[in-house]
């Protein structure tokens, strides 16, 4: 599993970090992890089935 940081997610996505955060927050883009910060980590494979499902819905 390889994890991705909310800049690298905000990065693949094309939104703003704050908008990953808010997302892990409500649940709709689930976290795997916690950095040493506190901030959340996600799967890759998870960010790109959002990715898809996120677009089939009218997009991001």
């Amino acid at each position: 599993m390889a994890l991705m940081t909310v800049a690298e997610v905000a990065q693949e996505l094309g939104i703003p970090e704050t908008r990953v955060e808010r997302l892990a927050r409500e649940n709709l883009l689930m976290a795997s992890a916690k950095d040493k910060d506190g901030k959340p980590e996600f799967d890759a494979e998870d960010v790109k089935r959002y990715k898809v499902l996120a677009e089939r819905l009218g997009g991001l």
